[in-house]
């Protein structure tokens, strides 16, 4: 009996802790994340940057749909496509996020059944001695018989407490399955993501190239104006008077291009001494309105913000933020390149003007997709940002005066 009993015992113990362990491939957790709470922080914010670019994209697909003008319809396409690269690009981030997450409960896990089946194991090892010693053997020993009423009282006993102490044991082994499975979930999803983001990034590219290519050759100044511009961050003595050189140039530009076109000669037949008619100006909202969408750069984390204190003592003037290696960056408003390429000690940067003075920086790519002289709206693709240590900067002046970009996003 009592060999039956062990026996018993020894089957039970063995099916709980020699069921399938964590030890499973890949379960390492993400090193990126630090620990579970900054997971958390990570993933939420990247569902958050999903669903604002599904919605942009989205908004911009029926904004394609109902612009009749082959112009917008290029122009929008491009930022619709830009978009859909940062949903992929969230939505990679958000698996990530998940996948440090199920590490680290899985880890906790791990520890917490290591701990389970140390005392177990060596009830197991005892059993299984007990359970080899012959029937005969026992009872030929002095006090055998009285050992085994014992024994046989003991592991009555001892069996409810075994299966209460097995049955949670095999609770853990199964929420470590369920752990597993949502592991096996986002690794899939991630997968998924991947695919869309390297297709539509490629399928970007191109319309980039081709938009770029267009508006060359429809702007037939922008060569000059490029190489004007060039000249331009060669002398300037810093970033800021760059911008400043620029936006005057701006100024002056769009101040040329409001003056009234020539006045047509009167017809023969027509009164000579009557004044010819002005065209009537439409009338605009406002002299002084920032851009009517302004949105960020690129997806990612603000490291900085406006008018904090930098290493050097000085005030930043715009935010500063922390992206994935390569993240899509788009253009924060509607605008014109007066600039793209690299400046000393800033990397690839762009400068887009906006209308009633309004300029915008954007620094740290690591490459840019746009020319000078290009026209672009909110949302448009401007390049990617650093492929190592990305940390794209955001810089919104109005008439050459900082202001805190945040406080006009829309």
């Amino acid at each position: 009996m009592i060999r039956v009993t062990a026996l018993a015992l020894i089957i039970l113990l063995l099916a709980a802790i020699g069921l399938p362990g964590l030890a499973m491939p890949g379960s390492q957790a993400v090193g990126q994340y630090p620990d579970a709470a900054e997971a958390r922080e990570a993933l939420e914010a990247a569902r958050q940057q999903q669903r604002n670019a599904r919605a942009r994209a989205e908004r911009l697909e029926r904004q394609s749909r109902q612009s009749e003008k082959t112009a917008e319809t290029a122009l929008g396409n491009a930022a619709l496509l830009a978009a859909r690269v940062q949903q992929s690009e969230a939505a990679i981030t958000a698996a990530e996020a998940e996948l440090a997450i199920v590490s680290a409960q899985r880890s906790t896990l791990d520890r917490q059944l290591a701990r389970k089946r140390e005392p177990l194991m060596r009830l197991t090892a005892a059993l299984q001695t007990m359970s080899r010693r012959p029937l005969a053997l026992a009872a030929l020993q002095p006090g055998s018989l009285e050992d085994v009423v014992h024994t046989r009282a003991a592991l009555s006993a001892a069996m409810p407490v075994v299966r209460k102490r097995t049955e949670a044991l095999r609770g853990d082994l199964s929420r470590a399955r369920a752990l597993e499975d949502q592991r096996a979930s986002s690794l899939r999803n991630l997968r998924s993501a991947e695919e869309d983001l390297k297709e539509r990034r490629s399928d970007l590219i191109a319309l980039a190239q081709r938009e770029r290519i267009r508006s060359q050759q429809a702007s037939g100044g922008a060569s000059r104006e490029a190489e004007r511009a060039l000249v331009l961050s060669e002398e300037a003595r810093d970033l800021d008077a760059f911008v400043g050189q620029l936006e005057q140039a701006g100024s002056i530009r769009s101040r040329l291009a409001a003056l009234p076109g020539p006045v047509l000669r009167p017809s023969s037949g027509g009164d000579a001494s009557a004044p010819a008619k002005a065209p009537v100006p439409s009338p605009t909202p406002s002299a002084t309105a920032p851009p009517n969408r302004y949105i960020l750069p690129v997806a990612g984390t603000v490291v900085a913000g406006f008018g904090e204190a930098s290493v050097a003592g000085s005030r930043t003037s715009g935010i500063a933020l922390a992206s994935r290696p390569g993240a899509q960056v788009v253009s924060p408003g509607e605008g014109r390149v007066a600039f793209a390429g690299p400046y000393r000690g800033f990397g690839q940067i762009i400068i887009v003007e906006h209308d009633n003075g309004w300029t915008s920086l954007v620094t740290g790519l690591g490459d840019v997709s746009v020319a000078v002289g290009q026209t672009v709206t909110a949302g448009s693709p401007l390049g990617s940002a650093a492929a190592s240590r990305p940390e794209v900067t955001l810089e919104l002046r109005k008439n050459g005066d900082p202001v805190n970009p945040l406080d006009h996003l829309r």
